[in-house]
């Protein structure tokens, strides 16, 4: 793995009806930036943790998050790890509650939605950047 920089996410375009969704990211302390291509459903959910908007059952990430809390599971950090061949990946960093480290494996779209979440920080590898300045 290679250098993280810190990202914030800057914007959610929501096109009805239309297909993909876009989300973009920007480094804190920097000019650059990207955007992400997503689903209808995951951008809904993100612009869902944005505001605050309550559901009467919980969603998905609502889901995700309670066995994480149940658990005494931390999420740690998102990153957006790498790009290939047109395709964002993305990692969960946890410490479960007896210390232990992981990364899962995981969309983007739903890094960042568990993320805001859990206000924990998302960082994009360098090499993400390095590949979108690719001619």
């Amino acid at each position: 793995m290679g250098r993280e920089i810190e990202v914030e996410l800057n914007r959610v375009l929501i096109r009805e009806g239309q297909d993909p969704q876009q989300i973009s990211v920007r480094e804190k302390d920097g000019e650059r930036g990207f955007p992400i291509a997503i689903g209808w459903n995951e951008v809904l959910e993100i612009h869902r943790k944005l505001t605050g908007a309550e559901t009467p059952r919980p969603m998905t990430h609502d889901l995700c998050g309670a066995i994480l809390k149940a658990t005494g599971t931390r999420l740690v950090k998102g990153v957006i790890s790498d790009l290939r061949k047109g395709t964002f990946f993305a990692t969960l960093h946890l410490e479960t509650q007896d210390g232990r480290s992981c990364a899962v494996d995981a969309r983007p779209s739903d890094v960042i939605a568990l993320v805001l979440q859990f206000a924990a920080p998302l960082y994009v590898d360098e090499k993400v950047f390095e590949r979108l300045e690719q001619p």
